[in-house]
This record gives structure tokens, sequence and C-alpha cells, in this order.
């Protein structure tokens, strides 16, 4: 493998500076789709990308996230929280088996199995996550001591370490009960509107409609509404009697920093790879990230009125 220096050079020679490690890799090998001037034309188009598509108010500007994390919400504020996210976890679960299913390669339905898997309860195989569970076959319960690294292959199943599981958790500390959460029926009109959306859009049986959804989630999932969740959450632990489990919202919070990487790898090698229509991929993002908006615009209404 070439080292960091030559991968300096060589992008900083061909003018192609901005590409990940992977693409200047596959340049220098010649991989078939692999050009300089295809590089370039992907530069441009990711400037396309990051002003017409990076900039949606919903990643720029989260009014409820930014709300939220001042801490002062009251209790009825964070129940219904709860409930509405935990209804957006469960039926993200049927949007990521329809992108399972409707993968066009192999190796994109391992990509997406690893992410429904994970959900449902297979934690990532590392060495940390079987050292945790030795001898303690409740580690799963505890989302702060399970890696974000690695891969479902070889992983353990727990049913406490479902994701569902950890929000209900917390949920069993604010008083809600199993029956309270994660249904359908629980979720507004607007919830209900964006897991449509997920499904629709983002389970899309198009890949590159699909790979465009993705594309925006990830990024609306990495630019720090997690982290504001979690602040908003400790001050509200601070401050009241109510010591809620925050291990669902700590971990996304660190996921979500690793898979932006990953997530412009793998649409670098999407581009390389096949004919994009760059108008097309930047409208289904953005389509996508109005169903986002839609979601967090209702919690905003929601928590207005539950003010005081």
């Amino acid at each position: 493998m070439t080292n960091s220096n030559t991968l300096e050079k060589f992008s900083a020679d061909n003018q192609i500076e901005g590409l990940t490690e992977p693409s200047l890799q596959a340049l220098i090998k010649k991989r078939t789709g692999y050009t300089i001037d295809k590089a370039k034309n992907f530069l441009s188009f990711q400037q396309r990308i990051n002003e017409e598509l990076l900039k949606h108010p919903i990643i720029t500007n989260n009014d409820y996230c930014h709300w939220f994390e001042q801490g002062d919400q009251n209790k009825a504020q964070v129940q219904e929280f709860v409930v509405q996210f935990s209804v957006f976890s469960n039926l993200f679960l049927i949007a990521q088996l329809h992108k399972t299913i409707n993968a066009d390669t192999l190796e994109g339905m391992h990509a997406s199995k690893e992410i429904l898997a994970n959900e449902i309860g297979v934690i990532f195989n590392t060495k940390k996550d079987r050292k945790a569970m030795t001898g303690n076959p409740n580690a799963g319960e505890n989302p702060d001591i399970v890696s974000t690294e690695g891969s479902v292959e070889g992983g353990q199943f727990r049913f406490k370490a479902a994701h569902f599981e950890w929000l209900y958790r917390m949920a069993q500390k604010l008083g809600l009960e199993f029956t309270d959460i994660g249904k359908r029926r629980h979720g507004t009109e607007s919830t209900l509107f964006y897991c449509d959306e997920l499904t629709r859009i983002y389970g899309n049986e198009d890949y590159l409609i699909s790979q465009a959804a993705s594309y925006a989630v990830e990024n609306w999932a990495a630019a720090g509404f997690w982290g504001q969740l979690v602040a908003g959450f400790e001050k509200f632990n601070d401050t009241r009697e109510i010591k809620l489990p925050l291990g669902f919202f700590t971990w996304h919070a660190l996921i979500e920093s690793q898979h932006a990487a990953h997530t412009q790898e793998e649409l670098e090698e999407l581009y390389f790879g096949r004919k994009i229509n760059e108008d097309k991929f930047i409208h289904d993002g953005n389509e996508m990230l109005d169903g986002v908006a839609i979601f967090w615009n209702g919690l905003e209404i929601q928590r207005k009125s539950l003010a005081g």
C-alpha cells in the first residue's frame, strides 16, 4: 500500500486534493474506472454536494436540538421525545430491511445487514467486546461498554443489546411501559411521515436513490445532533432526581462520527464505479433530508405544546 506522503504528493501533482485515501490508492493502481479526469469531475460534484445538499437547514440549523441542548426540558417533553424517537428507532428496522433486500451487490447487502443485525442486538465482534462478555451474560445491556467498531460477523446476539431495548430502559425511568413506546400507533403524523419516507427513499429499489438517501442521512447524523441530545440529557439528569441511562445516545454519538468518513469513501467508490445523474442524486438526497426535517419540526411543535 502506498504511504501517506506519496499519496499527498500524487494528489497535489494531479490537482485532486480532497479525495479519500482508498480512491487515491485505486488511482495509483489504475483500477478500472479510476482516472484523473473522473477524479476531477468528482471533486466538482463534491463541491455541488457541499453547497446544494449538505447545507440543508436540518443539517445546519436544527431548532429542536438547539433547544434540547440547553437542558430546559420538563418531564413531559422528555417523555414525548423518547416516545417519538422509539417509534423512529423501531420503524427504521423496516427501512433497513428494505435496503438490505434491495441491495444490488452482495457487498451492499452485507453492509446493510451489518446495520440491521446490530440494531436488533448483534454486538460488533471485537476483542474489547469478547473480553466484556466473558462471564457476563448481561454485558450487552450497557451500551457504554459495547464497541462501535468491528463487524457483526462472529458477533454475539443479546436481546438486551438491541437498540430499542436501550431506549426502553430509558423510557422505564420516565414511567413509561413497553406498550407505551415503539409502536406505529404512538407516532405523530410528522414522525410517521419521516419513517415512511425512510422506507420509500432510503430503502428504495433503485440503488442510486437509496445511496443518495443514505449519504444524506449519514451526513445529517454526523453533523452533531447526537451530541446535542446527550448534552441536554446530561443537564436534565443533573437537575432532577431521575437519572436516565444515556447509553443509546452516547453510543450513537460515537459511531456516527466514524460513519461520516466511511460514507465519503462509499460515495467516491460509487462515483468511480457507476454513471451517476448528479442532479438526481442531489435531488434525492434533499428529498430525504426534507423528511428528516419534518420529523424534527414535528418535535419542535410538540415540545412547545408541552411547555410549562
